[in-house]
């Protein structure tokens, strides 16, 4: 387990930005004690400093994670978030789409949004901007990428896509083995 290097941070800074802007600040500088983020296993762990001086005295190929997944680092370098982010993300998303009771089940099976299923959606929420997905009842069910803007989304026929899938609750499900 090391500390992610700069141009690592550079990625993985932008892709969280995507979802909660300039909200980062309030991951890492929390009322409640001092956070960070460390790679182990091409995987980006958050976890407290309490919790990583601990972790020290674990060798790392004894190591299997600590703290929470928030992604990992494709083999070109990219980063992919993670599910288990959600929980991270959700209080501070700035842009947010909120599906009907109808959608939540097509959107928990891998689906995208179609525009028949979207509820709500935050105001002056741009084309390709990440986005928080949320049932009627405020509760989070997973992220993804704007397809069309606020103002596409109120003249498009249907049966087209206004959100892209990403990731969504029921991957704990789907993909159990693979997530660590």
């Amino acid at each position: 387990m090391r500390p992610l290097t700069d141009e690592e941070t550079k990625i993985m800074f932008e892709k969280l930005s995507k979802y909660i802007g300039e909200n980062i600040k309030l991951l890492v500088d929390r009322p409640d004690g001092s956070y960070c983020f460390r790679l182990h296993n091409d995987r980006v762990y958050y976890m407290s400093e309490k919790i990583l001086k601990l972790a020290t005295n674990i060798s790392r190929d004894k190591l299997v994670s600590v703290g929470t997944c928030f992604g990992k680092f494709t083999k070109t370098i990219k980063f992919r978030l993670h599910i288990t982010a959600l929980d991270f993300l959700a209080p501070y998303a700035k842009f947010k789409v909120w599906v009907k009771p109808g959608a939540e089940q097509s959107f928990l099976y891998g689906n995208h949004v179609l525009k028949s299923g979207l509820g709500r959606i935050t105001e002056n929420t741009m084309q390709y901007q990440g986005v928080v997905v949320y049932s009627m009842t405020d509760v989070p069910l997973g992220f993804g990428v704007a397809a069309k803007s606020t103002q596409e989304c109120r003249r498009v026929d249907p049966m087209s896509i206004v959100v892209f899938h990403q990731a969504d609750v029921g991957e704990f499900i789907r993909n159990e083995d693979t997530l660590t």
